[in-house]
């Protein structure tokens, strides 16, 4: 997928490609769906709100175990948001998203590379999602795309 250049001013081809390779690690240990999505600008300004409109459109809500969590990024506007399905949402609570969405802040105001912020905050959420959906022995997955999509 080509992306648009305010991407690339921020993520390199291979930036974008560890975050997919960070994605199907946790799909490899966790049956759950994860994506992450960028926007240049937060359109009508609240991130979560945002956040919960695309997760609907990218069908995120359409999983077997409701168990799809987003990560969305707003990368002019410097906003991002961790939304999770009633299947993920209702084993760990808000104060899990906001402590998913902090971890990422702290990387980025410490200037790490926007990258590792991302890739990182997916770390935490596999682990979660492993305790919470442990993928069984020949189970299936892959119900969502794990390419970056961009808008």
């Amino acid at each position: 997928m080509a992306h648009p250049a305010w991407v690339r001013k921020v993520f390199s081809e291979r930036d974008l490609d560890d975050i997919a390779a960070a994605i199907a690690r946790v799909e490899r240990r966790a049956a759950a769906e994860v994506r992450v999505h960028l926007e240049e600008r937060v359109a009508g300004g609240d991130a979560r709100e945002r956040a919960q409109a695309i997760f609907h459109r990218l069908g995120m809500h359409k999983t077997r175990r409701r168990n799809g969590v987003l990560v969305y990024l707003a990368l002019a506007d410097r906003k991002l948001a961790i939304v999770g399905d009633v299947g993920v949402h209702t084993r760990v609570g808000p104060a899990y998203w906001e402590r998913v969405r902090d971890l990422m802040v702290g990387h980025l105001r410490a200037q790490h590379a926007p990258r590792e912020a991302v890739v990182d905050a997916l770390g935490e959420l596999g682990r979660m999602l492993t305790e919470h959906f442990p993928r069984a022995p020949g189970e299936g997955g892959g119900e969502l795309s794990n390419e970056v999509s961009a808008e």
